[in-house]
Protein backbone atom coordinates (compact mmCIF):
# COMPACT_ATOMS: atom_id res chain seq x y z
CA UNK A 1 0.00 0.00 0.00
CA UNK A 2 1.32 3.43 -0.83
CA UNK A 3 1.83 6.15 1.75
CA UNK A 4 -0.29 9.33 1.59
CA UNK A 5 0.99 12.12 -0.61
CA UNK A 6 2.20 15.38 0.81
CA UNK A 7 2.57 18.80 -0.75
CA UNK A 8 6.00 20.12 -1.69
CA UNK A 9 5.94 22.50 1.31
CA UNK A 10 6.40 21.23 4.84
CA UNK A 11 2.79 22.05 5.77
CA UNK A 12 -0.08 19.83 4.68
CA UNK A 13 -2.39 21.43 2.09
CA UNK A 14 -5.33 23.33 3.50
CA UNK A 15 -8.81 23.28 1.92
CA UNK A 16 -8.14 26.80 0.59
CA UNK A 17 -4.99 25.65 -1.19
CA UNK A 18 -6.95 24.40 -4.20
CA UNK A 19 -5.69 20.85 -3.82
CA UNK A 20 -8.28 18.07 -3.63
CA UNK A 21 -7.54 14.47 -2.69
CA UNK A 22 -8.57 11.59 -4.96
CA UNK A 23 -8.07 7.85 -4.51
CA UNK A 24 -7.62 5.33 -7.32
CA UNK A 25 -10.64 3.06 -7.80
CA UNK A 26 -8.94 -0.28 -8.39
CA UNK A 27 -12.13 -1.88 -9.73
CA UNK A 28 -12.21 0.58 -12.64
CA UNK A 29 -8.49 1.02 -13.34
CA UNK A 30 -5.92 -0.98 -15.30
CA UNK A 31 -2.27 -0.77 -16.28
CA UNK A 32 -1.64 -2.33 -19.70
CA UNK A 33 1.57 -3.06 -21.55
CA UNK A 34 2.55 -4.37 -24.94
CA UNK A 35 5.86 -5.72 -26.17
CA UNK A 36 7.10 -7.41 -29.33
CA UNK A 37 7.08 -11.21 -29.52
CA UNK A 38 9.59 -12.75 -31.96
CA UNK A 39 9.98 -9.24 -33.42
CA UNK A 40 6.79 -9.69 -35.47
CA UNK A 41 3.74 -8.96 -33.31
CA UNK A 42 2.77 -7.36 -30.00
CA UNK A 43 1.81 -9.34 -26.93
CA UNK A 44 -0.42 -7.42 -24.52
CA UNK A 45 -0.87 -7.83 -20.80
CA UNK A 46 -2.26 -5.94 -17.86
CA UNK A 47 -2.08 -5.46 -14.12
CA UNK A 48 -5.36 -4.96 -12.29
CA UNK A 49 -4.24 -4.32 -8.71
CA UNK A 50 -3.69 -0.55 -8.75
CA UNK A 51 -3.85 1.65 -5.64
CA UNK A 52 -2.77 5.18 -4.87
CA UNK A 53 -3.70 8.83 -4.48
CA UNK A 54 -3.78 12.04 -6.45
CA UNK A 55 -3.56 15.52 -5.01
CA UNK A 56 -5.06 17.63 -7.78
CA UNK A 57 -5.29 21.37 -8.36
CA UNK A 58 -7.52 22.05 -11.37
CA UNK A 59 -6.49 25.72 -11.55
CA UNK A 60 -2.78 25.04 -11.17
CA UNK A 61 -2.12 21.46 -12.35
CA UNK A 62 1.63 21.92 -11.82
CA UNK A 63 0.93 21.78 -8.07
CA UNK A 64 -0.61 18.32 -8.41
CA UNK A 65 1.09 15.16 -7.17
CA UNK A 66 0.36 11.48 -7.74
CA UNK A 67 1.57 8.27 -6.18
CA UNK A 68 0.54 4.78 -7.23
CA UNK A 69 1.38 1.13 -6.60
CA UNK A 70 0.60 -1.97 -8.63
CA UNK A 71 0.35 -5.51 -7.27
CA UNK A 72 2.77 -7.43 -9.53
CA UNK A 73 0.96 -10.73 -8.89
CA UNK A 74 -2.14 -9.41 -10.74
CA UNK A 75 -0.26 -9.62 -14.07
CA UNK A 76 -2.27 -11.35 -16.79
CA UNK A 77 -1.69 -11.94 -20.50
CA UNK A 78 -4.59 -14.45 -20.71
CA UNK A 79 -2.12 -17.34 -21.14
CA UNK A 80 -1.36 -19.13 -17.83
CA UNK A 81 2.00 -20.61 -18.85
CA UNK A 82 3.28 -17.25 -20.11
CA UNK A 83 1.93 -15.50 -17.00
CA UNK A 84 3.80 -17.95 -14.76
CA UNK A 85 7.03 -17.27 -16.69
CA UNK A 86 6.56 -13.49 -16.47
CA UNK A 87 6.01 -13.73 -12.70
CA UNK A 88 9.11 -15.92 -12.27
CA UNK A 89 12.69 -14.77 -11.49
CA UNK A 90 13.33 -14.58 -15.26
CA UNK A 91 11.14 -11.46 -15.42
CA UNK A 92 9.18 -9.64 -12.68
CA UNK A 93 10.15 -12.05 -9.87
CA UNK A 94 6.96 -11.16 -8.01
CA UNK A 95 7.90 -13.01 -4.82
CA UNK A 96 10.96 -10.77 -4.31
CA UNK A 97 9.45 -7.64 -5.84
CA UNK A 98 5.69 -7.68 -5.13
CA UNK A 99 4.98 -4.08 -6.18
CA UNK A 100 5.62 -1.64 -8.99
CA UNK A 101 5.47 1.95 -7.76
CA UNK A 102 5.39 5.44 -9.23
CA UNK A 103 5.81 8.81 -7.51
CA UNK A 104 5.55 12.03 -9.51
CA UNK A 105 8.25 14.70 -9.31
CA UNK A 106 6.91 17.22 -11.86
CA UNK A 107 3.56 17.99 -13.51
CA UNK A 108 3.20 20.39 -16.44
CA UNK A 109 0.36 21.39 -18.77
CA UNK A 110 1.32 20.89 -22.41
CA UNK A 111 -2.08 21.62 -24.04
CA UNK A 112 -5.73 21.93 -22.96
CA UNK A 113 -6.65 18.61 -21.37
CA UNK A 114 -3.11 17.26 -21.66
CA UNK A 115 -0.42 16.99 -18.99
CA UNK A 116 3.15 15.78 -18.85
CA UNK A 117 3.96 13.94 -15.63
CA UNK A 118 7.54 13.06 -14.73
CA UNK A 119 8.44 10.83 -11.83
CA UNK A 120 10.25 7.78 -10.54
CA UNK A 121 9.11 4.32 -11.61
CA UNK A 122 10.33 1.44 -9.45
CA UNK A 123 10.03 -2.17 -10.56
CA UNK A 124 12.10 -5.32 -10.18
CA UNK A 125 14.18 -3.57 -7.49
CA UNK A 126 15.27 -0.75 -9.80
CA UNK A 127 14.11 2.88 -9.96
CA UNK A 128 14.35 5.07 -13.06
CA UNK A 129 12.88 8.42 -14.14
CA UNK A 130 10.02 8.19 -16.64
CA UNK A 131 7.74 10.68 -18.37
CA UNK A 132 4.02 10.04 -18.92
CA UNK A 133 1.81 11.83 -21.42
CA UNK A 134 -1.58 12.28 -19.76
CA UNK A 135 -4.99 12.85 -21.36
CA UNK A 136 -7.17 14.43 -18.69
CA UNK A 137 -8.11 14.41 -15.93
CA UNK A 138 -11.70 14.53 -17.09
CA UNK A 139 -14.17 16.97 -15.54
CA UNK A 140 -15.43 15.55 -12.22
CA UNK A 141 -18.81 13.82 -12.41
CA UNK A 142 -21.14 12.58 -9.72
CA UNK A 143 -21.66 8.83 -9.47
CA UNK A 144 -24.98 7.14 -8.48
CA UNK A 145 -23.82 6.85 -4.86
CA UNK A 146 -23.17 10.55 -4.31
CA UNK A 147 -19.42 10.43 -4.85
CA UNK A 148 -17.38 12.45 -7.32
CA UNK A 149 -15.24 10.72 -9.94
CA UNK A 150 -12.82 11.62 -12.71
CA UNK A 151 -10.52 9.68 -15.00
CA UNK A 152 -7.36 9.93 -17.07
CA UNK A 153 -5.22 7.99 -19.52
CA UNK A 154 -1.43 8.03 -19.21
CA UNK A 155 1.08 6.55 -21.66
CA UNK A 156 4.83 6.05 -21.75
CA UNK A 157 7.52 3.77 -23.17
CA UNK A 158 10.33 2.11 -21.25
CA UNK A 159 13.23 -0.19 -22.05
CA UNK A 160 12.76 -3.25 -19.84
CA UNK A 161 16.53 -3.78 -19.62
CA UNK A 162 16.81 -0.45 -17.77
CA UNK A 163 14.95 -2.19 -14.93
CA UNK A 164 16.98 -5.39 -14.95
CA UNK A 165 14.47 -7.40 -17.00
CA UNK A 166 17.11 -8.88 -19.30
CA UNK A 167 15.95 -12.45 -19.98
CA UNK A 168 15.72 -13.34 -23.66
CA UNK A 169 16.21 -16.18 -26.12
CA UNK A 170 17.83 -16.03 -29.55
CA UNK A 171 15.82 -17.26 -32.53
CA UNK A 172 17.35 -19.65 -35.06
CA UNK A 173 16.28 -17.39 -37.91
CA UNK A 174 17.82 -14.36 -36.19
CA UNK A 175 16.47 -11.86 -33.74
CA UNK A 176 15.20 -12.51 -30.23
CA UNK A 177 12.05 -13.84 -28.60
CA UNK A 178 11.16 -10.74 -26.55
CA UNK A 179 11.53 -7.08 -27.56
CA UNK A 180 13.25 -4.55 -25.31
CA UNK A 181 10.81 -1.64 -25.52
CA UNK A 182 7.49 -1.83 -23.71
CA UNK A 183 4.58 0.57 -24.30
CA UNK A 184 2.58 1.27 -21.13
CA UNK A 185 -0.97 2.63 -20.90
CA UNK A 186 -2.75 3.40 -17.64
CA UNK A 187 -6.50 3.93 -17.60
CA UNK A 188 -7.28 5.23 -14.12
CA UNK A 189 -10.52 6.24 -12.43
CA UNK A 190 -10.38 8.31 -9.25
CA UNK A 191 -12.96 8.86 -6.54
CA UNK A 192 -12.91 12.04 -4.44
CA UNK A 193 -11.73 11.39 -0.90
CA UNK A 194 -13.66 12.86 2.02
CA UNK A 195 -11.99 15.64 3.96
Amino acid sequence: MTTPLTATSSAAPSPASGLSRWRIDAAHSTAQFKIKHMMIANVKGEFSGISGELLYDAEHPERSRVEAAIDAATLSTREPQRDAHLKSPDFFDVERFPQLTFRSTRVATTAPGRLEVEGELSLHGTSRPVRFTVEGPSAPAQDPWGGMRMGLEATTRINRKDFGLTWNAALEAGGVLVGDEAAITLDVEFVRAEG
